[in-house]
């Protein structure tokens, strides 16, 4: 069968807890270069492709540290090129002889990183090629070389580091201090394109026109001629993108289910349900099972429990439904129909930021929270998962959408948690709560398309808080609950800055919200970036 590193050229980031880990990924992919981020601790036995190139991230750790995190001394003998960012260059100081020693001060900012010329011919080197004599770039450091590995010379320096960027005498290996795949270093995504394509000589074909034919041809393998798939769909754009491309793989083997667990937004399973079936002609199937899942949430506050209850109980639903299409396959086939095979795969439109913040390892990188469709799924499972979105991120889902012909509305919708409002209503689940909460979010959203902002916004919502405050209304004292409004712009999730509303638009906002939801007389407005914050509450 094949796989997507035996499709793509694939580069490999070796990830050692620094916060920009996944923005080397996403440069890469920039280049139309596919790259795939795993933790620093892999083996490279484990690895079951043999990638193009090397990437080593940086860290917050320093080399020295006794329990600092360290690459596999076997990426050394892959005989790929490597690049070392940041403590990616300390590691490979540290690794091939080098000296790591603690600045004199941190060294945070901007630098300006002077390149050295280089040879005879005074040219420089391939890894700076065309980028002039210096560029402005941007540092986050309190570590640096103090002495440089055996057969390396240095190809640029700035005022405080003499080793800013390295390159071996004769085999294709490089250090850079400097991070260039933040857009603080303007010229740093120029700087991993020297490295990705003339270097590792990746050919850059990573583009959703290509991947979309593969990976249908892809699924069509996996299931076979009669396989059967279930999907989870929320009307959301990852599993209304999942949905459509498994529709278009195997057709009406494909069955859509569409799941009232009780915490949808308010009409979420009528709008879906006519969006789906009606616009897009995926076979789908609507199931209430909203009290199944409130009595399961019945006093549960703690988010990682509301998240695996509500992952576990989707999965009992899933495969309820898996019987009830194998029972009524199997009446088609004793009438003499054709049968189309069993139900064996579950479709989750696990996205790649999912996976990655899923991940965690002895070292710096940590779960910052179960992802419903990476973490919350029973060990016993009996149907096998089928993830055609899981190694791309959000805005490569969306232009795969576009290519699907999804209408532009559903394209641009925004991402809506797979636990629902369960993990925005802060403290226990109930109807009441459902409902004061379905009220204010639908309000909210409503007001931001009035103001033409709705595009502007990767995701808003609102948070129901496990609070009352003191208000006056109608010259009477209130009691009533709190609700914060959460809307943000990300480029792929993995960070996240609030957006900043005209106040007339949060004016009216807030006093549609207090005037017309019972139990609410008190609206704030979230504006924490992430990180430090996560983009949801829980």
């Amino acid at each position: 069968m094949a796989e997507i590193h035996d499709q793509f050229d694939t580069i490999l980031i070796l990830d050692f807890g620094s916060q920009y880990s996944h923005l080397i990924t996403r440069r890469c992919r920039e280049h139309k270069v596919y790259a795939e981020l795993l933790p620093c601790t892999t083996k490279i036995k484990d690895i079951n492709f043999k990638p193009k190139g090397v990437i080593l991230s940086g860290s917050p750790y320093s080399v020295y540290d006794k329990d600092s995190p360290h690459v596999d001394p076997a990426v050394f003998d892959l005989g790929v090129p490597i690049l070392g960012i940041c403590y990616g260059l300390q590691e490979l100081a540290w690794n091939l002889g080098g000296e790591v020693t603690k600045c004199d001060h941190r060294e945070y900012g901007f630098a300006e990183v002077k390149i050295n010329k280089i040879g005879s011919g005074n040219g420089v080197d391939a890894l700076f090629e065309g980028l002039g004599d210096e560029m402005q770039v941007w540092m986050s450091h309190g570590d640096q070389l103090s002495k440089p590995p055996a057969n390396f010379h240095v190809i640029g320096h700035t005022q405080s580091a003499p080793y800013a960027a390295l390159a071996h005498d004769s085999k294709p290996i490089y250090g850079i201090q400097f991070h260039p795949e933040v857009t603080h270093s303007p010229r740093g995504k120029e700087v991993i394109g020297r490295f990705i394509l003339n270097i590792c000589g990746c050919k850059p074909t990573w583009t959703m026109e290509e991947f979309i034919g593969k990976e249908i041809n892809r699924i069509r393998e996996i299931c076979g001629p009669k396989g059967r798939v279930i999907g989870a769909v929320s009307g959301g754009v990852d599993s209304t993108v999942a949905a459509k491309l498994m529709h278009e793989a195997i057709g009406d083997r494909f069955h859509a289910i569409m799941v009232d667990n009780g915490v949808l937004r308010k009409d979420e399973a009528k709008q879906v349900y006519e969006m789906l079936n009606r616009d897009l002609g995926v076979n789908l199937t609507v199931v209430d099972a909203s009290e199944r899942f409130l009595s399961r949430l019945e006093g549960i506050e703690d988010p990682e429990q509301k998240r695996k209850i509500i992952g576990n109980t989707f999965i009992h639903v899933f495969e309820d439904e898996a019987a009830k299409i194998e029972a009524a396959a199997e009446a088609e086939e004793a009438k003499g129909a054709d049968a189309k095979g069993r139900v064996e795969w579950l479709l989750q439109g696990t996205l790649y930021p999912d996976v990655i913040e899923s991940i965690s390892f002895k070292g710096p990188s940590a779960t910052i929270k179960t992802h419903h469709n990476v973490g919350g799924l029973l060990k016993d499972m009996k149907l096998k998962l089928i993830e055609p979105l899981r190694e791309l991120f959000k805005d490569e889902v969306r232009a795969l959408g576009r290519l699907l012909s999804i209408p532009a509305p559903l394209v641009q919708r925004h991402p809506f948690p797979g636990p629902g409002l369960a993990i925005r209503i802060l403290g226990p689940v109930t109807r009441e709560q459902v409902k004061i909460l379905q009220h204010a979010d639908s309000i909210y959203i409503e007001e931001i398309r009035k103001a033409g902002l709705y595009d502007q916004i990767s995701q808003a919502f609102a948070v129901l808080l496990p609070v009352k405050a003191v208000g006056v209304m109608g010259d009477a004292r209130t009691y009533e609950q709190v609700i914060a409004l959460r809307a943000v712009q990300s480029e792929d999730f993995m960070t996240a800055d609030w957006y900043v509303f005209p106040p007339d638009v949060l004016r009216r906002i807030s006093s549609r919200i207090t005037n017309e939801v019972a139990g609410i007389n008190r609206v704030t407005y979230d504006i924490s970036s992430k990180p430090p914050a996560t983009v949801e509450w829980l």
